[in-house]
């Protein structure tokens, strides 16, 4: 579920009449079009009531990625004698393949580490910062462990530093509160969100941007989004996000209760059953839903492969580098030991799961790991 969510079935019903009828360009001076203009603005206002803002700082964008790229962009525009930007080790590959685009423009960047827990120390930020900085791009909710960081007081120290923040809070929507507004609130200048991580299609993402917060477009062309992206609004999706979000603010008081324990089950399970298996995170600051754990001795592929056919869908880090051969950087970040990051599998849970699922997965793996290990 860390990869990506089944769209709800109010969220297909909520989407369902802008694929067939009303299938107008919002864009359009006739009604049959115009009129979707407000069924955006309120699918806009659900998506700001998920993060306390207020729906004119929200705008929408094709997926996390672009959010991500989109905000990193406008704070390098408007800092453009400033080449340095902060980030973290353990970000998403959307951050961190930006970042080294950059270095090959001339940018310093600056990759902050993390402990053997995930965690993040803000000293190291502190220190990471100079007069030279642009940004500082830090996520809220590893992808890979589910390990928080202190998003609060990340964005106290760049706003006394004078520096923007951009959080990339993709997959902590729906699963924790967010707060952007003035007063109590994660004071970031840019956070990013995607719909595919609560229940909404793939290929339709948010992103907020701070008031007074500077902002060039990414993508140029017509009049959208207040002019800050151009392209077409795909309505059906927009207006899933919008439903997905409310439902997911109404279901976040109830969130924790139902999956911690599932993903404490699964997680003590597997630790107390197959040996030499370690948990990569800290053991409370991270989200209720995601356990990530090194067993030692077996090589993530295989284990994949004989979990594929039992039937449970587990990973060996972000879906986003399926492909790729490399060890998880995260857990790699994480432990000195190279091997740790190649004998790793993570389980990302849901509200929809039930405890049937969890005793079969246990079962599952159990069963496989024995299996390698003979």
């Amino acid at each position: 579920h860390n990869a990506t969510t089944s769209v709800l079935h109010e969220v297909f019903e909520a989407m369902r009449p802008y694929f067939c009828e009303e299938w107008g360009n919002p864009s359009s001076t006739y009604k049959f079009g115009s009129k979707l203009k407000a069924v955006i603005e309120t699918a806009r206002a659900q998506v700001a009531e998920l993060i306390g803002a207020h729906s004119r700082d929200v705008m929408f964008t094709s997926c996390a990625t672009e959010s991500n790229n989109a905000a990193i962009h406008a704070a390098l525009k408007a800092n453009s004698a400033k080449k340095h930007i902060v980030t973290s080790a353990v970000e998403h590959s959307s951050v961190l393949n930006y970042c080294l685009a950059m270095e090959k423009d001339g940018y310093r960047v600056t990759y902050l580490p993390v402990d053997r827990d995930g965690l993040l120390k803000l000293a190291d930020l502190e220190n990471a910062i100079t007069d030279e900085t642009a940004v500082v791009s830090l996520m809220w909710a590893n992808n890979e462990t589910g390990v928080l960081f202190p998003v609060k007081e990340i964005a106290v120290i760049c706003r006394a530093r004078g520096v923007l923040y951009h959080c990339d809070a993709v997959q902590a929507a729906g699963k924790v509160e967010i707060d952007v507004s003035p007063d109590v609130g994660i004071q970031a200048d840019y956070l990013s969100l995607t719909g595919h991580k609560f229940h909404a299609p793939k290929g339709v993402g948010a992103l907020y941007v701070r008031r007074k917060a500077p902002f060039s477009p990414l993508i140029h062309g017509g009049h959208q989004e207040r002019n800050l992206r151009g392209g077409t609004e795909c309505v059906p999706l927009i207006v899933g996000l919008g439903k997905a979000a409310e439902l997911a603010r109404k279901h976040l008081a109830d969130y924790e209760k139902k999956v911690r324990p599932l993903r404490d089950g699964l997680e003590e399970g597997i630790l107390s059953s197959i040996p030499n298996a370690e948990l990569n995170g800290h053991k409370t600051q991270r989200l209720a839903n995601t356990t990530n754990i090194t067993f030692h001795g077996i090589e993530s592929e295989a284990l994949l492969i004989l979990l594929d056919k039992e039937g449970i869908c587990a990973s060996s880090g972000s879906a986003c580098l399926a492909d790729s051969a490399e060890p998880s950087h995260v857990v790699k970040a994480m432990k000195s030991d190279t091997a740790a990051a190649r004998q790793m599998i993570r389980f990302s849970l849901d509200q929809n799961n039930e405890t049937n699922q969890i005793r079969a997965a246990l079962a599952s793996t159990v069963k496989v790991a024995r299996m390698l290990r003979t």
